[in-house]
């Protein structure tokens, strides 16, 4: 999304930091990492205190341990920054934590007690559907947790690790000490519409009445109304809005209400006051343009886009949800969240939406199950005579083609020519389940591992898993890529991961694949995969200093301790604030695969494993 402040000054954000020593919260300090001491008789251990050792018993773990095979439920998109501060500090020393000092509200809103909905706990998932314990933060301090919720870079670097963290974030938890309910579930609906999960941060805010809101919490339901595509979002609240911020854009927001409520002659009243000397102004034309879209609307408005050089949620929101097109230039001026948010607008046809859903599946938002829906929308619609040489002809001919050999080929062209690394790992991603329908043979050996990384980037570990054999029996240097996979993303030791084998694979892999060697050891290491002194011994010969202390891995380490799976993914993602692979330190990929695994999380940990494998 746009990191600066919109130039019509509607909507003002905060600019996200995405260096990876900048300070993540002031409570949290800066990630710091030390330097080993130099002129010892023998190298500091690059290791942990206590690796290797049996880990000492603790109690069970909120979130119960995840099936061997990771449910990989990717759902729709949004992203935004955090509540601008003049909205959701100023206003909140001027009206208090609570808005039900606001009398407009009490007049147009009220609700009988019986009917309230408490703001203890909100939140659409627990551990009966995968969602996380109420005990998910433990006792740690709302500072700490809200800060480094607003203070997150999002999206982040990992598929998985993203997915976890929206269940963590819809999970059904009481507010950390000291913050107030409305406000935490405002941070966590914020949060994941950066993360680009526009539908569950409105599933999020559509849990708290109205009547209820914090300042905070009313910015949030703004942008989540925008990223949804759905203006009537604004409804409920426009005047409260409007009397608690006062931006020229909530008349705009209640001309439009006026209009879809087929109420023309307010709405036009409300634009025709608000217009002023920016008539031409694109804001204000979208404006005017959901406006007419109500029953009795009679203004025909153009929408130009060559005088506009940015997007923004406005922008966004209003153009794709009257079916107005949004020029694909305008996308290259905001981040990937947009492009999430765009896969799941229903007033975009989905052929326009293909591509933008192979970016949302690989940042977490779409699963595979969703990805394919999409293609079959598509292929509903295409010629019966042009299906064939299609996107949508090809995954068809991946799952039903007559032989292997067909559905291999019809693979390996959706595979090829991607647009980016994010479009190829997405096109992983919709394969999947027709990768799975390859059976192990020695005639598919120069595929396995293809077929192995497009599994593992949906969670079928266990049908990845078969390929072990034929993979063992392969020559080694040909079997590299896919033993890796299998090494850090099967769910037991289904090939060899001793010393000697990953030195060979990190000798033939050289200067080029060097990052990729220590991202797997880090991996292996983190999973318990490998002995202690074989875990030593590779750390100083790979150069990865797992063994580093700064403040990151003491909070971290302390979540661990105090079995906070909640807060464990957050500090995670805290370690991958980079939307690219290469910008992840092997050591911190160490520390987090390591957390998830400790606090019952392991089937997520070897997905970002072998994530971090494939993608590199």
């Amino acid at each position: 999304m746009d990191r600066t402040s919109d130039k019509s000054g509607r909507f003002s954000r905060i600019r996200s930091t995405r260096a990876f020593g900048a300070a993540l919260v002031a409570s949290a300090a800066a990630l710091a990492i030390g330097i080993p001491a130099q002129g010892q008789d023998r190298p500091e251990s690059l290791l942990p205190p206590g690796f290797g050792d049996a880990p000492a018993s603790a109690p069970a773990p909120s979130t119960p341990p995840p099936s061997s095979t990771p449910i990989d439920n990717g759902a729709p998109v949004i992203a935004l920054q955090p509540p601008p501060p003049d909205i959701a500090d100023n206003a909140t020393e001027a009206f208090g934590n609570d808005a039900l000092g606001n009398s407009a509200v009490q007049q147009v809103y009220e609700l009988p007690d019986y009917a309230r909905r408490s703001l203890a706990q909100v939140g659409a998932m627990d551990v009966s559907n995968g969602g996380f314990g109420a005990d998910a933060y433990g006792n740690s301090s709302g500072a700490l947790i809200d800060g480094l919720m607003r203070r997150l870079d999002a999206p982040i670097a990992s598929r998985w690790l993203s997915i976890q963290l929206r269940r963590a974030l819809l999970s059904n938890v009481p507010a950390p000490r000291g913050v107030a309910p409305a406000d935490w579930v405002a941070e966590r609906a914020w949060l994941l519409l950066r993360m680009g999960e526009a539908d569950a941060a409105r599933l999020l805010v559509q849990g708290v009445d109205v009547d209820r809101y914090s300042p905070k919490m009313y910015a949030v339901a703004v942008q989540s109304a925008l990223a949804t595509s759905d203006p009537a979002g604004f409804c409920p609240i426009a005047d409260a809005v409007e009397s608690i911020d006062g931006q020229p854009a909530w008349p705009l927001a209640r001309a439009i209400c006026a209009g879809l409520s087929g109420e023309a002659a307010t709405s036009s009243a409300i634009i025709d006051r608000t217009r002023l000397n920016n008539s031409r102004d694109i804001d204000m034309l979208l404006a005017q343009k959901v406006a007419g879209a109500g029953s009795n609307g009679r203004r025909a408005i153009n929408i130009e886009w060559d005088s506009v050089d940015a997007l923004t949620p406005w922008r966004f929101g209003l153009a794709n949800a009257v079916a107005v097109q949004v020029p694909d230039r305008l996308y290259a001026t905001v981040g990937p969240e947009y492009q999430a948010w765009l896969a799941r607008t229903p007033m975009v046809p989905p052929e326009q939406r293909m591509n933008a859903a192979r970016i949302a599946a690989a940042l977490g938002v779409f699963s595979n199950a969703s990805l394919v829906d999409l293609y079959s929308q598509v292929a509903d619609k295409t010629d019966p005579y042009a299906i064939d040489q299609s996107p949508a002809g090809y995954l068809r001919a991946a799952y039903v083609a007559d032989d292997q050999g067909g559905r291999m080929s019809a693979m390996r062209t959706l595979w090829k020519d991607p647009k980016s690394p994010r479009d190829l790992y997405g096109s992983m991603i919709l394969t999947a389940r027709a990768a799975a329908r390859i059976a192990p043979s020695e005639d598919r050996a120069g595929d396995a591992a293809a077929l192995i990384a497009s599994m593992m980037s949906a969670g079928l570990d266990l049908p990845a898993a078969r390929w072990a054999a034929l993979v063992a029996r392969m020559d080694e240097a040909k079997a590299d890529p896919a033993w890796s996979l299998l090494a850090v993303g099967a769910p037991g030791r289904v090939v060899d991961t001793g010393y000697a084998r990953i030195a060979a694979y990190a000798k033939r892999a050289g200067d080029d694949g060097a990052l990729r060697s220590r991202m797997l050891f880090a991996a292996l290491a983190g999973l318990g995969r490998i002995s202690g002194p074989d875990a030593e011994r590779l750390a100083q010969e790979l150069g990865v200093p797992v063994g580093q202390q700064n403040s990151w891995t003491r909070l971290l380490d302390k979540a661990v301790a105090q079995r906070q799976p909640g807060t464990v993914v957050l500090l995670a993602a805290i370690g991958m604030q980079t939307t690219d692979w290469r910008g992840v330190p092997p050591a911190f990929l160490f520390h987090i695969i390591s957390a998830l695994r400790q606090t019952g999380q392991g089937a997520v940990a070897r997905m970002i494993a072998a994530e971090a494998v494939t993608r590199l």
